[in-house]
């Protein structure tokens, strides 16, 4: 009788092994959200599929929204599937039965990454706000939040009036770390020079951060604040885990592309996206990456 426990018991423990080896070699199921956006969401979520797909870890589905000043209704998004969701969208709302899957997929711990202008998106939705924890544009003021930029090593919440989102002219610009044990920055340089890119400023919100990874300097000679912004960081919501990215402002076509062609910023949207999914980051740091004074693109989005 012992002897059939141990043997049930050993069986039992193979199973739930092989399964969880099995689910581990899965790549991760991704929804892309995009459709409509400021920006052009016809380059950048093709070089997002890319970026993702090209590093062997994930499986790209897209939800692409009616055009603007049409018809949501039936604009209708199954999360279950999917353990990564990716927010390349800023337009008009979605319908409230997209709103409540998408905010129950987040309180059972999904995994979300906004990228850049998808923190442009509903303002006048408190949830979603919280979940970007920063965003700009879109008739955004004091009413939405404070400020939020780095200033005498910490945070600072500045509830001063003015609108919220700008950025300067585009150039490239050094990213500073912060939180350098985080699975996503760990083993990353502290500084990198980061390819042509708009670098976002005068953001406001709730200020929800959780662990501050990269900020950069908004320099007044390039049309900026003046202040230490940030621009990557983790988002304090509940059970989900959200990674916000502001770099990666699409170009003109896949070709002429050099902020999402950066090599940081690859190598970021990949580690903040297996974080988000898994909690962990299992890429080592590629050879490729950029220095404090020289920046590395991948144009065909994935490794050399």
């Amino acid at each position: 009788m012992k002897h059939n426990f141990k043997r049930k018991f050993f069986f039992c423990v193979m199973a739930c092994f092989l399964t969880c080896a099995a689910f581990a070699l899965e790549p991760i199921k991704t929804l892309i959200i995009t459709g409509q956006n400021n920006h052009n969401w016809k380059v950048s979520h093709i070089a997002i599929q890319q970026i993702l797909e090209n590093s062997g870890l994930f499986e790209v589905d897209f939800a692409i929204s009616p055009a603007k000043g049409e018809d949501m209704s039936d604009f209708v998004i199954d999360f279950s599937p999917y353990r990564l969701v990716v927010l390349d969208y800023n337009g008009d709302s979605w319908c409230k039965e997209t709103n409540r899957r998408f905010l129950e997929y987040l309180r059972k711990g999904g995994g979300v990454v906004i990228y850049h202008a998808a923190d442009n998106a509903f303002p006048a939705w408190p949830a979603f706000n919280q979940i970007c924890a920063l965003g700009g544009w879109e008739n955004r003021d004091e009413n939405s939040g404070p400020y939020v930029y780095w200033k005498d090593n910490q945070l600072i919440k500045d509830y001063s009036e003015g609108v919220g989102g700008s950025h300067g002219r585009q150039h490239e610009y050094v990213l500073n770390a912060h939180h350098t044990q985080h699975p996503v920055v760990k083993g990353l340089p502290e500084h990198w020079r980061h390819a042509q890119d708009e670098l976002y400023d005068r953001m406001r919100g709730p200020g929800n951060i959780k662990d501050l990874i990269y900020s950069a300097y908004s320099d007044k000679n390039t049309g900026g604040s003046g202040r230490e912004e940030p621009l990557v960081f983790t988002v304090d919501y509940g059970k989900a885990r959200i990674f916000h990215v502001m770099l990666g402002h699409a170009g003109e076509t896949l070709e002429n592309n050099p902020a999402m062609q950066c090599t940081g910023f690859q190598v970021l949207l990949l580690r903040g996206s297996e974080w988000a999914a898994t909690g962990e980051v299992t890429q080592p740091v590629p050879a490729d990456f950029p220095t404090e004074e020289t920046i590395s693109l991948r144009k065909d989005y994935k490794e050399k």
